[in-house]
């Protein structure tokens, strides 16, 4: 068990550098302030309009770096300081969950394909470790059939909880870039500001990069442990 505590260990550490580098990325670009003076909800409504979407509300949710699109019931959902704000970050985040929302517009496959397993995705992230841990201790106590089957159905939860994450990538990515380009092609930000809601949006990103690689991770692991047992 030591090489899964410091898998663990490690995966943890980068996860905390990432957060940590991209609350000070945000720090620093709340402090860019746009020269047109619009909110982040302002943002968010102007890129709606522009892509033609009148249906998607535009929301004050509370929290920090809660920002959301819920494509269940159509709204944008901004942080307070996100919703209020007329800085590069604001503008970033408000532009980047529009993307999402015009993702759904335009029926992006994979934001489709995500929103389909968000329900088995729930299930499965749950269940996979509690199942693959008590596979393998029925498997110690001499019941290594039922336990290896019982630790194999956890392991494919897991599977489907890794797919999930990595389809998230792409989907990001892509509302990240739908994000920019509007920014830059209407003219709503200067040289600078866009610079900043770049390396904002960049960082944003690495956090999904590293849940995804994190759950390969996890995901090889309990696999060369559970199948390896077999030899």
């Amino acid at each position: 068990m030591l090489n899964y505590y410091l898998l663990l260990g490690g995966i943890a550490l980068v996860s905390y550098w990432v957060s940590h580098k991209l609350k000070s990325k945000f720090k620093k670009y709340s402090e860019v302030q746009l020269r047109n003076g619009l909110t982040g909800a302002e943002i968010a409504e102007k890129m709606l309009s522009d892509h033609g979407i009148y249906d998607v509300k535009v929301i004050c949710t509370a929290g920090k770096l809660t920002d959301h699109y819920n494509p269940k019931d159509k709204t944008v959902n901004l942080s307070e300081v996100v919703f209020n704000q007329t800085n590069a970050a604001a503008a970033a985040v408000a532009a980047h969950e529009c993307g999402h929302a015009v993702q759904h517009a335009t029926a992006y496959s994979l934001l489709q394909l995500r929103s389909n397993l968000v329900p088995m995705v729930s299930v499965a992230s749950q269940l996979s470790q509690w199942l693959i841990i008590g596979g393998l201790i029925l498997g110690a106590a001499s019941a290594a059939g039922l336990g290896f089957y019982v630790a194999v159905i956890g392991l494919m939860l897991m599977a489907v909880a890794t797919v999930f994450s990595f389809i998230t990538l792409p989907v990001e990515y892509d509302a990240s870039n739908r994000a920019l380009v509007w920014l830059e092609n209407k003219n709503m930000v200067t040289r600078e500001e866009y610079a900043s809601a770049k390396d904002a949006l960049k960082w944003a990103a690495r956090t999904y990069l590293v849940a995804a690689i994190a759950a390969l991770a996890m995901l090889l692991y309990w696999g060369l442990r559970i199948l390896g047992s077999r030899d």
